[in-house]
């Protein structure tokens, strides 16, 4: 269905633009293209995300998820935490849900802008594309429904195990193995939520410009595991393992 057909069957409702999302992404990313509206979906993510986040650090466990996992990063990278500088983080952890649904309610919409200016400038000055900002934008913010599920089932499942770590991404499928190893570093970095995403949002940006969602989806996914190659790169080297 392109946007064109859309336009002539009527409006999904904010509702069923969300669930379509999940189950539909074609059909849904081409009435989103057709009629391009941010305000209700990115309530919504906002919502779901702000909100868990702040139940979720309001918690004994989830504070201290949260610390044990402020510590696990920065050793990562090579850093080691001193006696002073724990204490000083268990000071801070009561306030831990309000800084972090505070930075998640400003940086979300910020982070959809820049994923949707980027790819406005590829796919229109680059490859000679068509699409209006709004509807670039409008594609991308509805695809944050994916990252909300992941947060309704990333956190309830990280309260359960009492950690942040391993909770979605792809190291959970080799436990057997050394976690400050390059490889399990690498899987640490990939998770499967984000290529969820990823692939819902070459989904919708297929629809929009209608081009080959394989082909967008392939070079995201290049890009995301490159990102994660780095990643895991720089805290080997900075461990020295």
């Amino acid at each position: 269905m392109t946007p064109e057909q859309t336009r002539a069957t009527g409006s999904k409702s904010l509702p069923a633009r969300i669930v379509g999302v999940l189950l539909a992404p074609r059909a849904t990313y081409a009435d989103i293209a057709a009629r391009p509206r941010v305000v209700g979906a990115l309530a919504f993510v906002l919502a779901v995300i702000v909100t868990a986040t702040f139940v979720f650090l309001s918690t004994e466990v989830g504070q201290q998820a949260s610390l044990d996992n402020q510590v696990r990063q920065m050793e990562s990278f090579g850093r080691t935490v001193s006696d002073a500088q724990y204490q000083q983080m268990e000071r801070m952890a009561p306030y831990a849900r309000y800084f972090a649904a505070g930075f998640q309610l400003v940086l979300t919409p910020i982070m959809a802008l820049i994923v949707a200016g980027v790819t406005f400038a590829i796919f229109n000055a680059v490859l000679g594309g068509d699409a209006t900002f709004k509807q670039v934008y409008a594609v991308v913010v509805h695809s944050g429904v994916v990252l909300s599920v992941q947060t309704l089932f990333g956190l309830p499942l990280a309260y359960a195990r009492e950690t942040l770590s391993g909770t979605t991404n792809l190291a959970v499928f080799v436990p057997f193995l050394d976690e400050n190893t390059f490889a399990v570093r690498l899987l640490g970095s990939i998770d499967l939520f984000l290529i969820w995403w990823i692939v819902s949002l070459a989904i919708g940006l297929g629809v929009l410009y209608r081009k080959r969602t394989g082909t967008i989806a392939t070079t995201l996914l290049v890009i995301y595991v490159a990102i994660g190659l780095i990643i895991a790169a720089i805290k080997t080297a900075a461990s020295g393992v």
